[in-house]
């Protein structure tokens, strides 16, 4: 990253039963599942869309759901 090498402290994972390309009644079935988190950034999809989903997850499941701004910035731990 800018000239410099960076460790990487990931990994990757599989996540049985979980499609890119599922609507929005499976990605709730599949939230549903997971403990709430603190907070469920939506970032994938045209705005319009994104709200709607962030809508559901809200409404839905009772998860603080969010869609952030453009450059937007937020603390993962």
């Amino acid at each position: 990253m800018f000239g410099e090498y960076v460790p990487v402290r990931a990994e990757v994972v599989d996540v049985p039963g979980f499609s890119a390309h599922a609507d929005a009644a499976e990605i709730l079935g599949w939230l549903r599942g997971a403990p709430a988190p603190n907070a469920t950034y939506l970032v994938h999809g045209e705005p319009e869309s994104a709200e709607a989903l962030r809508d559901r997850v809200d409404r839905g499941l009772g998860w603080n759901a969010v869609g952030p701004r453009s450059g937007e910035r937020v603390l993962v731990r």
